[in-house]
């Protein structure tokens, strides 16, 4: 009878998953066709067969530049963003064994921000690479000041999350300090705008990067399902699995700080995905790390295809920064999980 279940169980998570893909299908042919011009499906359709396949259907010039040149690609770094924080929020999530860590409360948005934001305003590195190689570094330093002072006063997990706070506001600051004395009014009022999350710019060089940040960051956290699971339950007791804790810890807040340097890169820092999305999929697939990890991997995908869709319709004739629109959504929703866990508690 146990057996009967668990595979009724497995065919129920399969179903799930197959609802997902097709959702997420759904909101990016969805962000393709809205916009100030809007285009059928397809068009859509015809203009991808066109560039991937040497098709010739007649399409004007117009349609083809705004399908493939702007929509997609725009669609499907929003697809490959939102996996990659929302896989972030989970590892931190499990390797801290706090419900609140994410990149964005722990610093390493800010930390990136900050490495970003010198190579835009001072000129250093160049092009896309740059800006990467930049978030990732300020990524890194962001994490190991947090690591470091939380090191020095205890290291519980409360005290991690209010040194990242305080992290947070350390790189803040720098930023600002360093867009106040160093950027004209032109490049002060695009650094602001970018670092409330913007996808204006994003074309498919960019895809090129967050596509595969977020498929290999993925293929390494499903390669540690089991430490994952083992770090819910402590160091103490993943050592006593045989599992390297060291190495495993550096392995994934590695690749943490990897995806979260690359989101930052591209789009800027935005909030709440990684701590929001987490909640909301262990909810429905449970802890286990086998399922929770693509569960949450889809969510993030589709809730930010979803939030850059609303991002350029809920004003007429003006785009409002991504993280504004998951800052809308996901301080709500935060305080409806916490309120279901103080109710549960």
């Amino acid at each position: 009878m146990g057996l009967v279940a668990k595979r009724r169980t497995w065919w129920a998570l399969l179903a799930l998953a197959m609802a997902a893909v097709i959702l997420l299908a759904f909101m990016i042919s969805l962000a393709v066709s809205i916009g100030e011009i809007s285009i059928p499906l397809s068009t859509t359709v015809k203009a991808v067969s066109n560039r991937l396949f040497g098709t010739s259907f007649e399409l004007s010039r117009i349609h083809q530049g705004i399908v493939w040149d702007y929509r997609l690609s725009r669609a499907l770094v929003a697809a490959s963003t939102g996996a990659s924080l929302a896989l972030s929020g989970v590892v931190l999530q499990a390797l801290l064994r706090n419900p609140l860590a994410e990149p964005f409360v722990l610093g390493i948005s800010a930390g990136a921000s900050t490495g970003a934001v010198c190579i835009m305003i001072l000129g250093l590195g160049y092009g896309i690479l740059g800006l990467s190689g930049g978030a990732f570094l300020g990524a890194v330093a962001a994490f190991l000041f947090v690591g470091l002072l939380a090191a020095g006063v205890g290291g519980t997990s409360e005290r991690i999350i209010l040194c990242g706070v305080a992290g947070s506001q350390l790189f803040n600051a720098l930023t600002s300090y360093i867009v106040t004395t160093s950027a004209n009014a032109e490049q002060a009022r695009g650094v602001m705008f970018w670092l409330l999350g913007s996808m204006s710019g994003v074309r498919w060089p960019d895809v090129y990067l967050s596509g595969p940040v977020a498929i290999i960051g993925f293929a390494v956290c499903m390669a540690h399902v089991r430490v994952l699971d083992a770090f819910i339950f402590g160091t103490d007791a993943a050592a006593s699995l045989g599992i390297a804790v060291k190495r495993a810890q550096v392995v994934l807040l590695g690749v943490t700080a990897f995806m979260t340097a690359a989101v930052v890169s591209i789009v800027g820092s935005i909030g709440f995905v990684g701590l929001v999305i987490p909640h909301a999929a262990r909810f429905v697939v449970g802890p286990s790390h086998d399922r929770l990890l693509p569960a949450a991997a889809l969510a993030g995908a589709i809730f930010m295809v979803a939030a850059d869709i609303i991002s350029r319709v809920i004003v007429p004739q003006q785009i409002l920064p991504i993280g504004v629109v998951t800052a809308l959504f996901g301080a709500p929703a935060f305080a409806l999980i916490l309120y279901r866990a103080r109710r549960t508690a």
